[in-house]
């Protein structure tokens, strides 16, 4: 385990009140322990707080005429390492439970019902489960180029593939499509990584198979550790650091840092 301190500062100029929904905060389980944070709102506005749908902590707030920010920290106590599993097994739609059956199915960006095809050719041969995803995992990285920058609102995985690059969470997104086309639930995750490179939010996959949920990250040529999830959903759609109900072009800066913090090397 390690221990990381994470930190997002959004900065935003508001022309009129705006109502925002936020997704800013981590919470514990899985494989991270958040031990401490922080949530500060300059100027203060009145704050509501929910959980969604898909067990994300949301914020709710009107931002308020002129500069306005947000800054959140939190040290969080997270996995070295990421759990793998080679040979796990496909688990079939009638024993899957409940909670996964909306991750099997298309979403807005995920078009999983135009991709069986290609999926089949690209798993041909290998073990049902667990090397399928890694298959198609190893096919994104291979496939289609990680360029930061080249996107800056989502676009769907049909997009994705045509274009042949895409930010991370195009790529997340494709690996999802492909998966649930052959019926293997996969999931968004949105969050921080430790030494990225340049440093910004994270986007990768989950693939449910053997009875539970393993990463798959298509723009790092290991999986390797050091994340802090901060929200999952179906696509893009659903863990959007927030959402504006107005028109406007209104964040001014976003800056993301994640350091490690001393002790806890297990």
């Amino acid at each position: 385990m390690m221990r990381l301190e994470a930190t997002c500062q959004l900065d935003f100029e508001v022309e009129t009140p705006l109502p925002l929904i936020l997704m800013l905060r981590p919470r514990s389980g899985g494989q991270q322990w958040v031990e401490r944070e922080s949530y500060l709102i300059s100027p203060y506005v009145p704050t509501l707080e929910h959980t969604d749908s898909y067990g994300n902590l949301c914020q709710r707030l009107v931002a308020p005429r002129g500069s306005f920010s947000i800054h959140t920290a939190a040290e969080v106590v997270t996995a070295a390492t990421m759990d793998t599993a080679p040979g796990a097994g496909f688990i079939d739609v009638q024993n899957l439970p409940d909670s996964v059956l909306a991750f099997l199915l298309p979403s807005r960006y995920c078009e999983s019902d135009r991709f069986g095809e290609l999926a089949s050719e690209i798993t041909a041969g290998a073990r049902l489960g667990y090397d399928q995803v890694a298959m198609i995992d190893r096919w994104v990285r291979n496939s289609i180029r990680f360029t930061p920058g080249s996107s800056m609102v989502p676009v769907s995985a049909s997009e994705v593939n045509s274009r042949g690059e895409g930010v991370c969470r195009d790529l997340a997104q494709l690996g999802i499509a492909l998966c649930r086309s052959i019926s293997i639930p996969a999931r968004l995750v949105v969050g921080y990584l430790f030494e990225l490179e340049p440093m910004d939010l994270h986007a990768w996959f989950e693939a449910y198979v053997g009875g539970r949920w393993y990463s798959f990250d298509p723009t790092q040529y290991e999986m390797r550790g050091g994340r802090v999830a901060i929200a999952y959903g179906r696509d893009a759609a659903d863990v959007s650091i927030f959402h504006q109900f107005g028109a406007g072009d209104i964040l001014s800066q976003m800056k993301i840092t994640v350091k490690r913090l001393d002790g806890l090397a297990v």
